[in-house]
């Protein structure tokens, strides 16, 4: 049995983003350059990290993007206006609102009015109705990006026992619907869920995904197990840390992902990704 055979998140989503670099050449041949826009409300410093590694990203593979930023006292008007104006933009494949939004501007209302076709980050209702019911859409990027990395890492989900701690519409739904559909038998728990050992420790593949730093010991994993670490936590010191302790648990997984250099890096290629996605989608259309 393999044993804490660590899952390169970053080597992975360089593989992506070379591929997404060919990819863009194409389009750009065929006089098609895909565009990613992203507004920024404020200048929360996670966020300004975030949103200029996705910029960097996209000039990387030959993305066109463009970075709107936006005074916190901005109101939710102005920015359904401004989300309005690149639903219309025909350079604009991909539009991004980074969250999280100042309190007064309501996520559901901004992220409704985003054009289904041009969510890349899959949080309209619409394109949640078509991942749950199995239509073709845009995929989230950090489950997609699991997926992938599973994939990549030759690891065979059909027929496994999925067990995903965390029930957030960012991550956790999704990812479960994802695995559902790549056909494992999936098990849902969360922060609430009595005994949480009892259901982790069943599982061949184990996804932690509830934000809590290192809940996730040794004792909650079955021998041979795939860990994939969801989390971007600080910890006592400061430093990031993901929900499963690290050190004890790549003593039990057959496979497992680091913090940071797991998941983190899938999520950005994944967004490359959509966006050559959309403007491939575009370009049929057109």
């Amino acid at each position: 049995m393999k044993q804490g055979q660590i899952i390169d998140g970053k080597a992975i989503a360089a593989q992506i983003k070379e591929e997404m670099r060919v990819k863009v050449d194409e389009l750009v041949k065929k006089g098609i350059t895909p565009g990613l826009a992203v507004i920024l409300v404020g200048n929360d410093p996670a966020s300004e990290t975030y949103v200029r590694g996705k910029i960097r990203d996209c000039g990387e593979v030959g993305i066109h993007s463009e970075l709107i930023r936006l005074a916190k006292e901005t109101n939710e008007e102005e920015l359904l206006a401004e989300v309005e104006r690149l639903n219309r933009d025909a350079s604009i494949d991909g539009i991004l609102v980074q969250l999280p939004l100042p309190n007064h501007i309501s996520e559901d209302r901004i992220i409704a009015a985003i054009h289904p076709e041009k969510d890349v980050d899959c949080f309209h209702p619409e394109n949640v109705g078509r991942l749950v019911t199995g239509l073709p859409t845009l995929l989230p990027c950090t489950p997609h990006g699991i997926i992938e990395m599973l994939k990549r890492t030759e690891i065979d989900i059909a027929g496994k026992h999925a067990v995903v701690v965390g029930r957030s519409n960012i991550v956790g739904k999704p990812v479960s619907f994802l695995l559902q559909q790549h056909h494992a038998t999936v098990t849902m728990c969360h922060s609430r869920s009595h005994d949480l050992a009892s259901y982790t420790r069943d599982a061949d593949i184990l996804i932690a995904a509830v934000g809590k730093t290192r809940i996730i010991t040794a004792d909650y994993i079955k021998p041979g197990a795939v860990v994939i670490d969801v989390g971007m936590n600080r910890d006592e010191n400061g430093k990031l840390a993901g929900d499963v302790d690290f050190a004890q648990a790549e003593k039990v997984a057959s496979y497992i992902t680091p913090v940071p250099g797991g998941v983190g890096p899938m999520t950005r290629a994944m967004l490359l990704y959509n966006t050559c996605k959309a403007a491939t989608n575009n370009t049929i259309k057109g």
